[in-house]
Formats: C-alpha cells, sequence, structure tokens
C-alpha cells in the first residue's frame, strides 16, 4: 500500500479506458500517453491494462508501508527516493517506510507510476481509470512486491518535443482555407487539460455556416467560434458541434497526453494510405518492445534486486 502524502497537481488511476460506452455519452479516459503507459506496465512484468498511476507536470509524494515493485515511466520527470535521485525508466524497489517524491519534468506533461501487479482499484464500467484525481491522505492498494533492476535507454521516454502532428482531413475541412491550417505554428495554452488541447494561433477564418452536432473522437481538431482549435483529448466529449478541421492519426494519438503549455505545435497533412502505414509500423515497434521487455524479465530472473 501506498499512502499519499501530497497528491501532486493532476494525478489519477487509470488503465486503458473504457472505448465501449462511447455510445453513452461517457468519454473513453483512460491513459492520455498509451504508449508509456504501456511500456511501463511491460518493464515491470505487468499485464498490458494493470491501473498505474497517472502523474502530470508535477506528480505525488507516496509513502510505502510494505516493499513495492515500481517504476516511473514517460515525461523525464525529478524522481527521489528518501531524497536519492532515481532515473525515470528504471525499475526499483521501494523500501516499507520510504518516501517516493515525483517532482516536475521540463519536456512533455505525463508519466506513469507502475507498481508489480498494478493498483487495486474500484471497476467502473469495466475500467479501473479513475473519475476524479487524487487527494492528500488517500491510500493506493498494492501488493507487496520486490522488482529486479530494468532499463530500455533505446525507448524515448518522450515524443513530445517533435512539436508536429500528423492528421488527415476533417469532415468539414473544405469549409477552411488549409494554407491558414498548415502554414502555421500554434501554441498550447494553459487551459489545456485531458478534455482537450486549447491552441493559440492566427485565427481561422470561420465560415458564415452553422452544423447540427455530431460524433467526434479523441484526435478531432475542431474550431471554435473565435477561429481557434482544440485538439480532443482522451476525456474529450463524444458529440461536439464545432466545425472538424482535421484528425490527428492514429500513431499520434499519444502525442496529445504530452503537449505542454507553451509548447509549440504544427499540423502535417498526410495520406489514408500513409496514416494507416504510420500506426501499423508504431503499433509493431510498441509490440515488439513490449515482448522485449516481458522476455528481459524471463531470461534474468536472479538479476539484483534494489
Amino acid at each position: 500500500m501506498l499512502i499519499v502524502l501530497d497528491p501532486g497537481i493532476e494525478s489519477r488511476i487509470v488503465d486503458l479506458g473504457r472505448p465501449g460506452t462511447r455510445s453513452l455519452g461517457v468519454p473513453v479516459g483512460g491513459a492520455a500517453d498509451r504508449r508509456s503507459f504501456l511500456l511501463g506496465n511491460s518493464l515491470i512484468g505487468n499485464p498490458p491494462d494493470a491501473p498505474a498511476l497517472e502523474v502530470a507536470l508535477k506528480g505525488p509524494r507516496l509513502r510505502a508501508d510494505a516493499d513495492t515493485g515500481c517504476v516511473v515511466f514517460g515525461a523525464p520527470f525529478g524522481l527521489w527516493r528518501d531524497g536519492y535521485p532515481l532515473e525515470v525508466g528504471r525499475s526499483f524497489t521501494l523500501r516499507a517506510g520510504e518516501e517516493l517524491r515525483i517532482g516536475g519534468t521540463s519536456l512533455g506533461v505525463r508519466a506513469y507510476l507502475c507498481v508489480r501487479g498494478g493498483f487495486d482499484a474500484a471497476a467502473i464500467l469495466d475500467s479501473r481509470s479513475a473519475l476524479d484525481r487524487l487527494h492528500g491522505g488517500e491510500t493506493l492498494s498494492c501488493t507487496k512486491s520486490n522488482v529486479a533492476t530494468r532499463w530500455c535507454p533505446e525507448v524515448n521516454l518522450s515524443r513530445a518535443g517533435e512539436g508536429v502532428l500528423g492528421v488527415v482531413p476533417g469532415l468539414q475541412a473544405d469549409w477552411f482555407d488549409p494554407s491558414e491550417v498548415y502554414g502555421q505554428s500554434f501554441t498550447v495554452l494553459p487551459a489545456s487539460n485531458r478534455m482537450g488541447v486549447r491552441l493559440q494561433g492566427k485565427p481561422l477564418t470561420m465560415p458564415a455556416r452553422e452544423m447540427i452536432s455530431e460524433p467526434v473522437s479523441p484526435g478531432a481538431i475542431q474550431v471554435t467560434n473565435d477561429g481557434q482549435c482544440i485538439v480532443l483529448g482522451v476525456d474529450g466529449q463524444t458529440i461536439g458541434g464545432y466545425p472538424k478541421i482535421a484528425h490527428v492519426i492514429q500513431a499520434d494519438l499519444d502525442i496529445i497526453g504530452q503537449l505542454r503549455p507553451g509548447a509549440p505545435i504544427r499540423f502535417a497533412l498526410v495520406s489514408m494510405d500513409d496514416a494507416v502505414k504510420a500506426d501499423r509500423d508504431a503499433q509493431l515497434w510498441l509490440a515488439e518492445w513490449c515482448m522485449r521487455l516481458r522476455l528481459s524479465l524471463d531470461a534474468f530472473p536472479g538479476e539484483r534486486r534494489l
């Protein structure tokens, strides 16, 4: 069990979400950066959907009441165990009575604290993703465990600094002048959250027409009445009435969860064939790395534990 001494800014338990409930108006939810979530669970020997603690911008301070095997994976947060620095992406054992402090990050927004066996959380609509953020004084239930030290230095922990999102045209793309969208760089605003990333740029010319609300999904790029763009995130609504100028390709969806306030972002228009290829390549890369990490656990079961 981990005791929450300081919850941080936006810490919450997540898994792979609840995609089967969108017809009920319930957002997908789950990890905002699934790539980091899945790699973190693989590195510590967990099933892919084991619940983890998502931390954002500034992480929590936790105390263990029993030995707990851990890893923090994602953006390069500052990380300390009883005042001694640790590395993001390297597994470790938090001993009984020790404190883990996750500070801030200069790149990206989110990382995932994965514990061996996952956190024990209540299931709601077949998902253990929390509906609320963490609060001080809470306890996070998990089993006693130890882990060997594992690290995957070849894996880039955060792609948030790339600054480019591949997109395909949205349903209302022909309402707008494409040169206004693809010819400028936008800035991520502080008002962004898991529901959507708000962007600031030269306002797009709005058409003199209205539309009826229709289904939307994570990755949809909507244009608000003031000509600014919002990129919907994993907690985004299921129906929207703003026109959709484009949609982020599947391969780049995780980058949305790592866009920090003040970061520049550009959109790159790609063909549907290229979008499908990029998704297949990304899925193959992720599956290969998850398999390599799990096999390494089986290959060296007696490695020294820390």
